[in-house]
């Protein structure tokens, strides 16, 4: 039994075959390309994401020369779009998960934000869906439906109106507790609950697709972190996974019942599988693949994949630290208007320094977060496993290790997400019984150990976080 596994992110499509055993049968990525707008806006071309959909998916298919069962779909999570439901045509361009422009809503809303957290998990903030959904309807378009880019994706492959639990719970509008549309929490943002997709389990058919040649099931549904934190395994409450993409992003499992924050974290749904759902705990880094994409373009490092190369010509920042603020802070410190920032700078600075600050201030804040994630779920994590393009890094993985003073784990591919959704999708047409059963076992390709003892790693995060804590606004 063999999978056409597609991860829709935000730089790229990728399309994977994957077998029975987890084996990646065949490949192919093609490029997407977010476009800046003003100061604050990021958005994409539906089209545009659409159509490297069928076309990654169809490249893999002809790169493996097997037959396929069934079609996973990983998203973006909290990007949206409005369209029309009876034509599937676009409304409007794709608004990132990246764009800051519905601060404006939050702002209006703020009175209502413990409100709104306590039945969402969620905190508010223009990161989610509801937000940028609201602020669609206001700025841009009254006609169509507003909804996360996943369920128009869907919508376009098999005509089915529906999104997944693990993604219904990015949006803000959702029901923690019931895992059901909030209608409060709808009212407050001014969403309508019937122009809403049916939410469906993350392992099981939606419908068929002929998008790819004959008729496929499209069996397997999640938002792109909790696809990667089902295929590393991380099934009990308390294992963890980060994945360093484009942001990087921190979650644990914390089991069926789900568990608000109370240090800045989201709280969320992993995924739904027959009926029952697991809930985790997430933090986010928004910019970490997009921080080294920042280094390239204004010439601190000739090219993206030579991070590691420069930052290694160092063997420390000597004092220079990062904030990676080039987006707004996310968790635990929830400062949408924070800005980047370099905290100790010398006349002896070189762009080496500033190279492996950016990396150790990625490592830095995903650290912050595994502090806030130990103190909820009243237990030291006992390792980290880490996925994602940016998990080639040495320099960051070491850096991680440290801070955290625990062991990181890499798994062995590069594509966890698209393995996550490619179990999900066997498990929902019943090739294999159970999520562990899916998810299988694997060894980690390496294992970075801490090189600095506890003191100093603490030392370094309490400076870090001070600069954190005081990066400029507008």
């Amino acid at each position: 039994m063999s999978v056409l596994a597609i991860d829709q992110g935000t730089s790229s499509t990728k399309a994977l075959v994957v077998g029975a055993g987890g084996d990646v049968l065949g490949m192919a990525e093609v490029p997407v390309h977010p476009r800046l707008v003003g100061g604050d806006g990021v958005e994409q071309d539906p089209e545009e994401l659409w159509e490297s959909v069928v076309a990654a998916g169809t490249v893999a298919l002809r790169d493996a020369g097997v037959s396929v069962s069934a079609v996973g779909l990983a998203n973006q999570g909290e990007t949206v779009l409005a369209w029309d439901r009876a034509d599937g045509r676009p409304r409007s361009a794709a608004v990132s998960w990246q764009d800051r422009r519905a601060r404006s809503v939050c702002a209006r809303l703020a009175a209502h934000a413990e409100e709104l957290a306590a039945i969402t998990g969620l905190p508010l903030d223009p990161y989610f869906a509801a937000p940028k959904m609201a602020w669609l309807r206001e700025h841009v378009t009254r006609d169509g439906v507003v909804t996360t880019t996943d369920a128009w994706l869907v919508h376009r492959l098999t005509g089915a109106f529906v999104t997944d639990a693990a993604t219904a719970s990015r949006t803000a509008l959702l029901d923690l507790d019931r895992g059901e549309w909030s209608p409060l929490a709808c009212a407050r943002f001014a969403v309508d609950p019937t122009d809403l997709p049916a939410i469906v389990g993350c392992a099981g058919p939606v419908g068929e697709t002929t998008a790819f040649g004959p008729a496929l099931p499209v069996a397997g549904l999640a938002v792109d972190q909790q696809a990667a934190l089902f295929a590393e395994g991380c099934l009990d409450a308390g294992d963890a996974k980060c994945t360093y993409g484009t942001g990087a992003f921190l979650l644990a499992t914390t089991g069926a019942r789900p568990r608000r924050s109370r240090s800045g974290l989201v709280a969320c749904i992993a995924w739904r599988i027959g009926g029952a759902i697991t809930h985790c705990l997430d933090g986010q880094v928004y910019t970490a693949g997009a921080a080294v994409q920042w280094l390239e373009r204004v010439g601190l490092v000739a090219v993206a994949a030579a991070v590691d190369a420069s930052a290694g010509a160092v063997s420390s920042a000597d004092g220079v630290m990062f904030v990676p603020a080039l987006a707004g802070l996310a968790a635990p410190f929830w400062k949408p208007s924070a800005r980047a920032a370099f905290v100790g700078l010398t006349l002896a600075t070189e762009r080496a320094h500033l190279v492996r600050a950016v990396l150790e201030g990625i490592a830095a804040q995903v650290a912050a977060l595994a502090a806030a994630m130990e103190a909820d779920l009243g237990a030291p994590l006992a390792r980290l496993r880490v996925d994602g393009g940016l998990a080639r890094s040495r320099v960051l993985l070491q850096a991680q290790a440290d801070l955290l003073q625990r062991a990181v784990e890499v798994y062995p591919s590069p594509h966890a997400t698209a393995i996550g959704v490619a179990a999900l999708a066997g498990l929902g047409i019943g090739a294999v019984a159970t999520p562990r059963a899916a998810v299988g076992t694997w060894r980690p390709a390496a294992v970075y150990e801490p090189r600095i003892d506890a003191a100093e790693a603490h030392e370094r995060l309490a400076r870090w976080r001070r600069a954190a804590e005081t990066a400029g606004e507008l």
